[in-house]
């Protein structure tokens, strides 16, 4: 059940984002209006930050949850794990940055 949800969205996804509407934005803006273009950025720039907010928040749970079941099984190895989760949630949390620097960029568009 789960996977024909996702396919399903996945279709409308795609067919969204192939839609000629996009490509017919540009006449609006031309006019000055430009509702429906900007209107798609700031859907985009939402789901940008939401996705990535999403996805980095699961990221950082997953790791520190395994970094304490490692720590659980050898206490010994502690300094070890602590440093790599450290750089680990670094890493995590630049994606977030970026996606956020995506949506300010995005943002400025409309």
């Amino acid at each position: 059940m789960f996977r024909r949800v996702l396919t399903m969205s996945g279709a409308v996804a795609a067919l969204v984002l192939s839609s000629p509407l996009l490509a017919m934005a540009q006449e609006g803006a031309a006019g000055g209006g430009g509702g429906l273009r900007a209107g798609l950025i700031a859907v985009g720039a939402g789901l940008a930050i939401g996705i990535a907010a999403l996805g980095c928040g699961m990221g950082q749970g997953r790791l520190a949850s395994s970094a304490m079941e490692s720590l659980g099984r050898n206490p010994n190895s502690e300094p070890q794990i602590r440093t790599w989760m450290i750089v680990g949630l670094a890493f995590v949390e630049s994606l977030s940055l970026y996606a956020l620097l995506i949506a300010y960029i995005l943002q400025g568009k409309i």
